[in-house]
């Protein structure tokens, strides 16, 4: 070993990892440029007549009206499985980054140890006392080692593991921005299946009601039979009405069975009982409207696309990584400590000894594994690319549908109102008629049935206005609440 004053070897050690911290330099991989969005400028203007609430600024809280809804979409984001687990995937992205950092840094041990070595004295020949009386046969060796080293620390001179690291931290950045598009998706798919839960419920109500008035009808058909007014016809076309609404209200009942099943998987496995009471369809919503904004504002609020495109940033990252690799790899190892044969005399400036050196490897021939590994690079970049444009595409189409359900649905919605108001009248001319003599049962089955499915129809409406309602919110990146979400970068 070579011996050197102890304040020679600390300036070794200090220059060695002040050399480290200055060895990055400029990545080989491309710049990245956000592509330019597949879409039109701007939405259609036939279905867009803009509103002045910012989704991406309101809470589920704040648009929701429902506190019933609210509570069930606040316990699904607290318990749902699929959640708990994409936020795990977070945290094993971040473990993974800090992984992949710290190999820019080099890695430094401490060692420290004492040994005592016994050995005859025949092993060493020239501690050997001969035959004198009384001499030991056999001799003690203690030894004390303190230091630090530093082993096989890579020289990023061409920014390869700049360039890991950098792929590290857009995956890291590509899961938290999943995690949160998930996060919405969950408000829109426990507030989607909430709206058909409410839909159904109303929709038993009217099939009981109808029900009910059916067997009033089914009453009277028998006794005008008994009394010889009518003939059986009209008692069994009475019964056949009575016979569809029990039907209908069997094929509702399971329905609701189902949607309270998928319900419960939603907010973590037991729907809360302790939540207040919901409101129908017709409370639900309001008179507010979302802003529509530009196709290009999605690129910042929408998660989904944040998340492709740092999966882009990532296979940009790993092109320059695998162009540094074919470049030398420089190595540095070098270690300093003290040792002596006495504790006492472990720190003297003497007992310092330092060892220095790099090394340097470049793979000659390796049968076009570089080469294959750089092509790769350059194929996944183009394969994130593709995803990037079609998960800009889908954006613009998800916003572009919802807006054109908030017109025309809110118009179907206002027709069928007044189709069930006038069925209504229709039934109850007819069943006047039909009671004067003057008109046939079969008027009335026809008025029965007519407004029967026109009401069923209102409620299915008016719950897919509601959905999409939903939908259009969360597709403008609405939930937030203004929050400040992490998976927007900084630089």
């Amino acid at each position: 070993m070579i011996r050197r004053p102890y304040p020679t070897g600390k300036a070794v050690l200090a220059a060695a990892l002040t050399a480290s911290l200055l060895t990055g330099c400029a990545s080989m991989a491309p710049e990245h440029i956000r592509p330019e969005p597949a879409t039109a400028p701007a939405f259609d203007p036939d279905y867009r007549p803009d509103g002045e609430v910012v989704a991406a600024q309101l809470s589920y809280r704040e648009w929701f009206p429902d506190p019933r809804l609210t509570g069930l979409i606040a316990s699904a984001l607290q318990n749902n499985r699929d959640l708990l687990a994409a936020t795990a995937r977070i945290e094993q992205a971040r473990a993974r980054y800090r992984i992949q950092d710290s190999r820019e840094l080099p890695t430094v041990v401490g060692t420290g140890g004492a040994t005592r070595t016994r050995q005859p004295l025949g092993v060493n020949p020239a501690l050997d006392t001969g035959d004198v009386e009384g001499a030991p046969s056999t001799i003690s060796f203690n030894r004390f080692d303190v230091g630090v080293g530093v082993s096989a620390f890579e020289l990023d001179f061409w920014g390869r593991l700049a360039s890991l690291s950098e792929a590290a931290r857009a995956e890291f950045l590509a899961t938290v921005a999943a995690q949160r598009a998930f996060y919405l998706s969950l408000i829109a798919d426990t507030a989607t299946t909430y709206f058909e839960i409410v839909e159904t419920e109303e929709q038993i109500a009217l099939a009981e009601a109808t029900a009910e008035s059916r067997r009033e009808g089914l009453r009277i058909a028998q006794l005008r039979l008994e009394s010889g007014v009518t003939s059986a016809l009209p008692y069994r076309q009475a019964e056949t009405l009575l016979t569809q609404a029990e039907q209908q209200l069997a094929s509702e009942r399971l329905a609701l069975a189902r949607l309270r099943n998928q319900l419960a998987v939603l907010v973590g496995g037991t729907i809360p009982e302790d939540l207040p009471p919901g409101l129908g369809l017709a409370a639900q919503g309001d008179d507010r409207r979302l802003a529509a904004g530009l196709p290009s504002d999605l690129l910042l609020v929408r998660p989904d696309i944040v998340a492709a495109e740092e999966r882009l940033r990532a296979a940009r990252a790993n092109i320059g990584a695998a162009r540094a690799a074919f470049f030398p790899t420089i190595s540095l190892t070098g270690n300093a400590g003290l040792s002596s044969n006495s504790l006492d005399g472990l720190f003297s400036d003497d007992s310092l000894g330092w060892s220095f050196g790099p090394s340097i490897s470049l793979p000659i021939f390796d049968w076009g594994a570089r080469e294959a590994n750089l092509d790769l690079a350059r194929a996944l970049e183009v394969e994130q690319v593709a995803n990037y444009d079609r998960t800009v595409q889908t954006a613009f189409r998800e916003v572009s549908d919802a807006l054109a359900g908030r017109r025309w649905l809110a118009e179907q919605v206002e027709t069928l109102r007044r189709a069930v108001t006038a069925q209504e009248r229709i039934a109850r001319i007819a069943r006047l008629r039909y009671r004067e003599g003057v008109g046939s049962y079969l008027e009335v089955l026809d008025a029965e049935r007519n407004l029967f499915s026109a009401q069923q129809q209102l409620l299915a409406t008016e719950r897919a206005w509601l959905q999409n309602r939903a939908t259009l919110f969360v597709a403008l990146g609405g939930g937030a609440g203004g929050e400040t979400v992490s998976m927007f970068r900084d630089d």
